[in-house]
């Protein structure tokens, strides 16, 4: 019988900031000595492209997942999706602590889009997401890492031998060597230096919480750039990513359900955290004169129509019909406000 190993992957942050690098070399460095992981070490999830060795890489891998990396789990898990990187989503101790009320607030009631299709390409396996952020003590994730893989019960062999098709061996061994990858990169080793992994260039695009989305289509009326399209099976999908817009996270704000993540974003909640992007929240915020989210997301798709050299279209076009009720909304909260004032608290 195999051996049972638990397959863990870094994904390395953009950029080269030292903190950063000198957490994912002795999270590196402690788990080679782990007797039950596998580790291996892949540029940031969010750059790989489709056709990317380490896409490939990623693929090919079979049983359960852990993925460490600095982006929220939500947008990690989602990320892996787009690239058919699938599997359920297990249970991680090691997060962000959410306080109990505003996470019950936050839950919809909608039900998400069923494509029986779809369901059919998730393996029956776990990937389990792990937010590089939520700690700076490598020692916690050692610790999360070591009690998932006591509780995985899926038997793995080591990645060497599990990857026999594409990628072949030669294209995807430096991605077995994550210490040696990271002394070429601390040494500027060449492009050429066999030590290192295939370069990737900074990239924006939606990526789509199939767990929430309930295929409204609003997205897609929206986005005049030719981003989003249709499956076989009738389901939203991002059909062109690189058509979007660079900075532009429009669409999100857009989206009833927070099902779209553009986890580059420095705002948490389109970035891919649990919370709101629209909504109450949003409106609050016309308190101080401030759009709400479809004006701001208007005002954004305007803006790169504009750069485009096109015509600015406002909320005429594309903007669901909820937007005529947030005067009715703003009136409630102003008529909260006023009664909390009168009860002179």
């Amino acid at each position: 019988m195999a051996d049972k190993k638990l397959t863990v992957v870094i994904s390395q942050a953009q950029g080269k900031n030292p903190a950063k690098r000198e957490l994912e070399e002795s999270l590196a460095a402690a788990l080679l000595m782990e007797p039950d992981v596998e580790v291996s070490l892949v540029p940031h999830l969010y750059d790989l492209s489709a056709d990317h060795t380490g896409t490939m890489f990623l693929q090919a891998i079979r049983g359960d997942l852990v993925v460490l990396s600095w982006l929220y789990p939500r947008a990690s898990h989602w990320v892996l999706d787009r690239q058919n990187i699938r599997g359920q989503e297990g249970l991680v101790l090691l997060k962000e602590e959410i306080d109990e009320e505003e996470q019950a607030a936050e839950e919809s009631n909608s039900v998400p889009y069923d494509n029986p299709e779809r369901n059919k390409t998730i393996p029956n396996r776990n990937i389990y997401s792990i937010d590089l952020r939520v700690s700076s003590n490598p020692d916690d994730y050692l610790t999360e890492i070591k009690r998932i893989a006591k509780d995985t019960q899926v038997q793995t062999v080591q990645l060497g031998n599990m990857i026999q098709e594409s990628p072949k061996p030669a294209q995807i061994e430096k991605y077995l060597n994550p210490l040696e990858i990271i002394n070429a990169q601390k040494n500027n080793g060449s492009a050429n230096d066999a030590s290192q992994m295939e370069p990737t260039k900074r990239r924006w695009y939606p990526v789509i919480d199939y767990g929430l989305c309930t295929n409204c289509m609003e997205c897609i009326d929206f986005c005049l750039f030719g981003v989003y399209g249709v499956d076989q099976g009738g389901q939203i999908l991002v059909e062109e990513q690189d058509s979007c817009k660079k900075g532009c996270p429009a669409c999100s704000r857009v989206c009833p359900e927070n099902a779209i993540i553009f986890p580059g974003h420095k705002t948490p909640g389109i970035a891919g955290a649990n919370g709101e992007v629209a909504g109450l929240k949003i409106d609050l915020s016309k308190l101080f004169g401030a759009p709400d989210a479809l004006e701001m997301a208007a005002r954004e798709r305007d803006a790169e129509l504009v750069a485009d050299g096109r015509e600015a279209l406002g909320v005429g076009v594309g903007v669901p019909v909820r937007s005529k009720v947030s005067q009715s909304t703003s009136d409630e909260l102003d008529d909260l406000i006023d009664s909390l004032d009168a009860m002179d608290l």
